[in-house]
């Protein structure tokens, strides 16, 4: 497949190789759901907090990326369960490590250093297995999409008002992968983007980190389908979405979360209708209870996932909200029979 316009070279290119060349064979396997993984541990209060911030004011329980410094032996363990049942690609811990996120907790200094360590526990899963079995693993560095939109007013009353500028979405941004990279991210994904100029924050904050250093990392970006409307929070639909990002030549574009496989999938084939690049998909385990709880179970998930592998539309796949190792485990078996989409030919612009 063709990886990339950039006259950049990739920062490894023996891992690099091996990325590509798992692409070209197999649909590749994505980790499921940190924060569902989390939650089964029933952490309290001093979890968070540790030693080291024991005597920080504010309440941390729910600042999940902040383990990577208090409990990294809990992150690490649920790299390894993903990866042990054959996931290739597992995520870093760092959905809401970005200074805009860390605020609520009064934690913004930390953000470069949380993405550092949660890349290098993944780096140390990732290699622990490759030394076990020999087979090539690989960490994903994630951004989320921080708590604030650029593109949509938070007060009804005043349309025009902006609570985070483009700028100040960079600056976090570019403070993140910095510590994605230097931890042992051997792709970057922006993930769960509801408003399309986040995203493009994001990919300006990395290429221009890749001219900094010089090299650049494959890319992936996946938005996420808000609701019935088949639109993303800032209005945009599958192939619209696709359009707006396209100009960075991402490795991959996809989705993810919202929605269960099922009621993601009309979004993943328009997207695989028109995408020059991978189509990824990591949906949830179907939609959340009463209770916000994901009923779906392994084999249920694994049936749908099943045919985006036996109709061509994805070249990767995971879980999102309420995946554990179960729910993979059961889609690498039901994937594993189909060969990965094939990527349309790039026209020129």
């Amino acid at each position: 497949m063709k990886r990339s316009d950039s006259t950049l070279p990739w920062h490894d290119e023996k891992r690099a190789d091996a990325l590509f060349a798992a692409l070209d064979q197999r649909i590749l396997l994505l980790d499921g759901a940190m924060g569902t993984m989390i939650q089964a541990e029933e952490l309290g209060e001093k979890d968070f907090h540790g030693d080291r911030f024991a005597d920080h004011e504010d309440d941390l329980k729910g600042n999940n990326d902040l383990l990577s410094l208090t409990r990294p032996d809990v992150v690490k363990r649920i790299h390894r369960a993903f990866l042990d049942v054959g996931c290739d690609l597992v995520e870093t811990n760092t959905f809401n490590a970005n200074r805009i996120s860390q605020a609520d907790y009064a934690l913004e200094e930390l953000s470069a250093e949380l993405n550092r360590e949660s890349a290098r526990l993944a780096r140390e899963a990732c290699d622990e297995v490759e030394q076990d079995t020999g087979r090539s693993c690989f960490v994903v560095g994630t951004l989320g999409p921080t708590n604030r939109t650029a593109s949509i007013s938070p007060d009804v009353s005043s349309p025009g008002y902006r609570n985070i500028t483009f700028d100040d979405l960079v600056e976090a941004y570019t403070e993140a992968v910095g510590g994605l990279l230097d931890g042992g991210a051997d792709l970057l994904m922006i993930e769960t983007i509801f408003d399309t100029l986040n995203a493009k924050a994001a990919i300006f904050a990395l290429e221009e980190e890749f001219d900094r250093r010089g090299e650049r990392w494959p890319v992936l970006v996946s938005g996420t389908i808000t609701d019935a409307s088949g639109r993303t929070l800032s209005g945009q639909t599958a192939e619209a979405f696709y359009y707006s990002v396209r100009h960075a030549n991402p490795t991959g574009v996809g989705f993810n979360c919202a929605l269960g496989a099922d009621q993601l999938r009309k979004h993943v084939e328009d997207l695989a209708r028109v995408a020059e690049c991978l189509v990824t998909a990591h949906p949830n385990a179907g939609l959340p209870n009463e209770f916000g709880e994901y009923d779906q179970t392994p084999e249920e998930m694994a049936s749908i996932v099943k045919t985006y592998a036996e109709d061509g539309l994805v070249n990767i796949i995971g879980g999102c909200c309420g995946t554990t190792p179960a729910h993979l485990e059961a889609i690498a078996s039901a994937i594993e029979s189909f060969q990965p989409r094939t990527v349309r030919t790039r026209k020129a612009a």
